[in-house]
């Protein structure tokens, strides 16, 4: 059975919706990639304060765009500036604009910059 583990976790790496596709409708909504985010936010805030610096985000988003993420200047993101820069690499990867993501959306640069935060 465990030469069975490595052929199960293949598609999950193959295909992101499956990570996060809660309804296990074959797409990602708005609430399931915010679920997710906030479960990714919770991960990395690893001093519990609340925020995520640039050493906590480890490279998810560079400084140009926390700094666009981070509209107080204080060079944190809070958990509502976390999911609002969910919420934009989101609308900005729906090109179809019907409101889901599928696994095509997902492999375009920006759904690829979606899922970092995701992750």
């Amino acid at each position: 059975m465990c030469a069975g583990l490595p052929v199960q976790a293949a598609p999950h790496k193959a295909d992101p919706v499956k990570l996060f596709d809660t309804d296990n409708d074959g797409t990602l909504d708005l609430q399931e990639a915010k679920k997710a985010a906030a479960a990714a936010f919770a991960k990395l805030d690893v001093d519990h304060e609340g925020t995520l610096d640039a050493r906590e985000l480890r490279g998810r988003l560079g400084g140009k765009d926390l700094k666009a993420g981070d509209p107080d200047h204080d060079g944190t993101l809070t958990l509502d500036e976390y999911l609002a820069v969910v919420t934009e690499r989101f609308n900005a990867a729906n090109t179809d604009n019907d409101g889901t993501l599928d696994a095509k959306e997902l492999a375009t640069p920006a759904g690829r910059k979606l899922l970092q935060l995701l992750r």
